[in-house]
C-alpha cells in the first residue's frame, strides 16, 4: 500500500525516520546510555547493514514487481539462513536433524499458502527480480546472528534505534539521488502505512525482538518470521474480504507444525533441585 504512494527509498527511509524518532525519544526516558563502548558503535553499523538497510532497501525494490506472497515465502528462507549462520558463528546452536526437519517443514507451509504466486515467476523480470530478492533474508539473518553473538550486553533500545536512525540516513540519502525525479503522494493510505510500519511494524517489535534475543537462540527467534505472512492472510480474510481457500489452512498447519518440531527440546531432564534451593539446612 505504501508502494502506490512512496518510492521505495523514500518509504524505508520515511518508515525508520519515524521508528528511530520514537525510539530515541524514550532512551532518556529509561536512562539508557547510549554509545558507551566501540562494540556497541560498531554493533550499530553491523545491524544498521545487515538487519535494516540492505534486506529492507532490496524488499521495497523488489515489491515493485514481485507479488507480495511470492516475497513472503522467498523470505521465509530467513531461519533456515539463520540456523545455517548460527550453526558457525554460535557454539551453543549446532545444527541437528530436528532443527533442519523443522525449518524445512515450516517453510513448506508457506510456499503452500502462497503457491498461487509461483505462476509470476513466468516473466523473466520477476524471476530475475525474485533471485535478487533472496539477499534480503541472507543479511537479515546475518545481522540475527551478529546482534546474537555480539549484543548480548546491550540494551534493546540501542540495538535498535539508533541502526534504524542510520538506516534512514542511508536510504534518504539514495533516495535523494535516485528518486528526486519522482511523485511523491502523501494520501490517507501512504501515510497511515507509513505510520503503522515505523510505530507497529518496526519501532515497537524490533525492540522487544532484540529483547528477546537476549534470551532465546537466534534460530528460534527466527522462526518468528513464519507467523508473519500467516497472520497477514487471517488478516486479509477477516478485514479485506480476501478468499480463505483449504491450501491456506493447509499450510498454516504445516507452518504451526515445522515451528513446533523445531524449538521444542526432545531427550532433556529437567533440573534437580538441591536441598539447599528448596531452603533447607
Amino acid at each position: 500500500m505504501g508502494l502506490r504512494g512512496l518510492p521505495p527509498f523514500t518509504g524505508v527511509a520515511l518508515r525508520f525516520a519515524i521508528a528511530s524518532a520514537a525510539l530515541l525519544a524514550l532512551a532518556p526516558v529509561f536512562g539508557v546510555k547510549l554509545g558507551r563502548s566501540r562494540t556497541e558503535r560498531w554493533l550499530w553499523w553491523a545491524n544498521a547493514s545487515c538487519t535494516f538497510i540492505v534486506p529492507y532497501s532490496v524488499l521495497y525494490w523488489a515489491e515493485q514487481t514481485v507479488p507480495s506472497g511470492l516475497c513472503a515465502v522467498i523470505f521465509s528462507t530467513f531461519p533456515l539462513l539463520t540456523a545455517l549462520a548460527a550453526h558457525f558463528v554460535l557454539p551453543a546452536e549446532r545444527l541437528t536433524f530436528r532443527s533442519i526437519a523443522g525449518i524445512l517443514v515450516g517453510f513448506a507451509g508457506i510456499a503452500v499458502i502462497f503457491s498461487s504466486d509461483f505462476q509470476a515467476l513466468g516473466g523473466s523480470q520477476v524471476a530475475r527480480h525474485a533471485a535478487i530478492l533472496l539477499t534480503s533474508p541472507l543479511f537479515a539473518a546475518l545481522g540475527n546472528v551478529t546482534v546474537k553473538r555480539w549484543g548480548g550486553n546491550l540494551h534493546p533500545l540501542s540495538t535498535a534505534a539508533v541502526p534504524m536512525a542510520i538506516t534512514a540516513v542511508v536510504t534518504g540519502a539514495a533516495a535523494l539521488l535516485t528518486e528526486s525525479h519522482l511523485h511523491v503522494t502523501f494520501n490517507s493510505a501512504s501515510v497511515l502505512s507509513i505510520l503503522y510500519l515505523g510505530l507497529i511494524g518496526s519501532a515497537f517489535p524490533f525492540t522487544i525482538y532484540f529483547w528477546l534475543l537476549r534470551h532465546q537462540s537466534a534460530t528460534n527467534m527466527a522462526m518468528i518470521n513464519y507467523a508473519t505472512p500467516v497472520l497477514a492472510v487471517i488478516v486479509g480474510s477477516l478485514f479485506m474480504g480476501e478468499a480463505f481457500p483449504p491450501r491456506i489452512l493447509a499450510g498454516s498447519a504445516l507452518v504451526l507444525i515445522g515451528v513446533a518440531v523445531a524449538v521444542t527440546k526432545v531427550g532433556q531432564k529437567a533440573p534437580q533441585r538441591t536441598l539447599v534451593e528448596e531452603g533447607s539446612p
